[in-house]
């Protein structure tokens, strides 16, 4: 296996400015927290690079300052630490191919084991009087020469990481394990040299055995648990049909730029975001909304990567290339969550950070305990030491958190719920009190005008200065005029209130009554509203926009868990109170600012509450940052998504408490994990140093305790969360 990768990956890198650049990557032979800290040290030591690892995907995000091409310094650096870089493209081969080198080293190790415990049978079942010195001599050779090479090469797994880390001043969890393998197998040798009683050959052969098997299990569990991601990914690689003049190309998919004609046949995947140009079908969106019922498609209609095209041949002009395309921001979202830090990975990080000092020194100790104090011979006293060495192995307490993240992230992801951050669940799971934006929050944000009769200038007047917005009224006036639009001067939106323009010299403002000075020129009734004024004049505009399907249920839901509900909106008193009782909300209030949210906000988190906010809008933007915890629907406008933790896809309000469901099933499974793994090591230490425990079962013990932590995380796709 290579270790120091030639590959230009600068052509991968996505800047940031001309300066600043960043990258993810795949990168092998990730085991533990300690692995973590390798490689995100050593490029911590690079002035203006870091480096963040998601050890359960084998995801490395690079950002870096400079020029593009260092990154290319930045991963051989990595890489001669013993930790290959791929692009992500190619991590199933680099999967394929590890795994394969485990599954040699483990089957030659097992082969090699069996060999000799046949011999340790003659061994044993004799004293050297009734076997004959001269015998027992020759099985020992025997053993030694069977055992030396198989342990050499089945080793390799842990020697050439150990060798790697250390060449660099590092350490791993690989050193304590290969340390533990050299010492058993160097004694025996010597002790066959010296004719002596002490031979471990089978014992180390054993322990490299049910090492990797433990590693094999581990490896291809977490295979499974970032399969999501995977699956994610194959979409985006492949070919795709262009059309060019009457003549068909075949392109690959990272080939694909702006404004190239795709033909996607029956069945296939819609290789890039893009817009129908011909023909018509039904497009499975589920990918990108969760929704699971298909979506019509004509001319005109917006498509997006990953989709699959049901019915019937469809040409699309493509929109974005292949790395900016929803699907490739949808994968960008859940590699930046799985690598982001909680609370519980500072933790497993700091605990991993102090092993290997700790765990020398109470080998060390052991070793000249027995030999020393208690009189013990050497060669007793050192298997005790090694067995320490290889039964407080960490990798339980690195697993307890990451293979929950990836399982979570990938859970939700499945049914269009996406985190945007490592420690979303942690805070989502802590709330006592949830906010709701009104409009296009708790109601489908898609409203109609409902004022008959309008005059033509009046409605030319609203839709030119509405046109300038992207409220879900202003846009709901747009969609319904048909028209030229007027041009005006000094157009601004203030959020929460409306737009003001010039217009031939004259103010004209459009949005909510009190903005426009209109508090008593109209019935206050429960519709929603705008309002449009200049030249003295004041017109009306009502709309009205239906709750979410399930808004009703997701509120009891909540209610249920204890969650105290509140409904703040800008919109008026009368509106906001009919939807408050429609959704038996008790707590609401209306014709709030911006800023007003934020207090109301602030206040209830300096009593002591942990806040969850729900909005889509620009004047939402401030209170999703001020909330401990901010969740926006996919519809929501750009700063809203910016500011929120979590966004949701689809019609239906659900997915949020599926995201909470989600989060305390979460955090018990992570709690169950580090009980585990920190009980494990509190039973398994004080036994190992007092020599109740050999090499092999300490193999058994640490292997185990890995295995166990990992399948209790599995049990989040065992329970209704939702």
């Amino acid at each position: 296996m290579k270790h120091i990768m030639t590959q230009d990956f600068s052509t991968y890198v996505t800047s940031l400015d001309e300066d600043k650049h960043h990258i993810t990557l795949a990168v092998s032979n990730v085991h533990c927290a300690s692995c973590i800290r390798v490689i995100e040290n050593s490029l911590a030591e690079e002035e203006n690079a870091s480096a963040g690892v998601n050890m359960t995907t084998e995801r490395l995000k690079i950002a870096y300052e400079g020029p593009k091409e260092r990154i290319n310094h930045l991963t051989d650096k990595i890489s001669t630490l013993g930790y290959p870089v791929h692009i992500l493209e190619k991590q199933n081969e680099t999967y394929d191919s590890h795994r394969a080198f485990l599954l040699r080293s483990l089957a030659l190790s097992g082969f090699g084991m069996g060999n000799l415990m046949l011999l340790s049978v003659a061994l044993w079942s004799a004293d050297a009087e009734t076997m004959g010195i001269a015998t027992k001599d020759l099985f020992h050779w025997f053993s030694a020469i069977i055992g030396l090479p198989i342990i050499i090469f089945s080793g390799r797994p842990f020697f050439r990481s150990a060798f790697s880390v250390l060449k660099a001043g590092k350490t791993n969890m690989d050193v304590p394990i290969s340390l533990a393998i050299i010492l058993a197998s160097t004694m025996s040798f010597i002790e066959v040299l010296q004719k002596g009683e002490y031979i471990y050959f089978d014992s180390a052969l054993m322990l490299i055995f049910f090492l990797l098997i433990g590693r094999t299990l581990d490896y291809m569990a977490r295979d499974k648990a970032k399969d999501a991601a995977h699956k994610l990914l194959s979409r985006l690689r492949g070919y795709a049909q262009c059309v060019e003049g009457d003549n068909l190309k075949i392109y690959t998919l990272d080939q694909l730029k702006a404004d190239m004609i795709v033909r996607v046949a029956k069945g296939e995947n819609i290789p890039a975001d893009g817009t129908v140009i011909a023909g018509t079908s039904e497009i499975d969106m589920s990918l990108v909304t969760g929704e699971t019922i298909p979506t019509f498609a004509e001319k005109g209609t917006e498509v997006f990567a990953g989709t699959v095209n049901l019915l019937q041949t469809l040409d699309i002009r493509v929109s974005k290339s292949n790395r900016d395309s929803l699907l490739s921001h949808i994968v960008q979202l859940m590699e930046n969550a799985a690598q982001s830090k909680s609370r519980f990975v500072r933790i497993a990080d700091k605990a991993a950070a102090l092993y290997t000092p700790i765990i020398h020194t109470l080998g060390l100790t052991t070793f000249l305990f027995w030999c020393l104090i208690m009189g013990m011979a050497w060669q007793p006293a050192l298997m005790i030491a090694i067995t320490v060495l290889i039964i407080t192995c960490p990798c339980a307490l690195g697993l307890a958190v990451p293979v929950v993240q990836i399982l979570a992230s990938g859970f939700l992801m499945k049914r269009g719920i996406l985190l945007k951050s490592g420690d979303a669940l942690e805070k989502l799971e802590k709330i006592s009190v949830a906010i709701f934006d009104k409009t296009g929050t708790l109601t489908i944000g898609k409203p109609i005008l409902k004022t008959p009769k309008i005059p033509k200038e009046h409605m030319q007047m609203a839709a030119s200065i509405a046109s300038h917005s992207k409220h879900p009224l202003s846009q709901a006036l747009v969609a319904q005029y048909k028209g030229d639009y007027l041009s005006f001067d000094h157009v601004k939106e203030y959020p929460g209130k409306g737009l003001e323009a010039l217009y031939n010299g004259k103010k004209i403002k459009l949005g909510n009554r009190r903005w426009c000075e209109a508090h008593n020129d109209h019935p206050h009734d429960t519709a929603l509203e705008l309002c449009l004024k200049y030249d003295n004049k004041t017109i009306f505009f009502h709309f009205t926009d239906t709750l979410r399907e399930d808004a009703i249920s997701v509120i009891d839901m909540f209610k249920q868990n204890h969650i105290k509900i509140l409904l703040l909106s800008g919109d008026r008193y009368s509106v906001v109170k009919d939807i408050a009782q429609t959704l038996r909300i008790q707590d609401y209030q209306a014709e709030l600012s911006p800023e007003e949210k934020c207090n109301i906000i602030k206040t209830l988190r300096a009593e002591g509450h942990h806040i969850l906010m729900v909005g889509d809008g620009l004047n939402d933007a401030p209170s999703l940052a001020t909330a401990d915890i901010a969740i926006s629907p996919s519809s929501a406008v750009d700063i809203a998504q910016n500011s929120a933790d979590i966004i949701f896809q689809g019609d239906m309000l659900k997915p949020i408490f599926t995201a909470y469901k989600v989060s305390k099933l979460s955090y018990i499974l992570i709690k169950q994990n580090f009980y585990l793994a920190i009980g494990y090591n509190l039973f398994a230490i004080p036994i190992a140093v007092a020599g109740y425990v050999t090499p092999l079962i300490a193999a058994l013990a640490m292997s185990g305790s890995s295995l166990i932590v990992t399948l209790n995380s599995f049990r989040l796709h065992r329970n209704d969360v939702a």
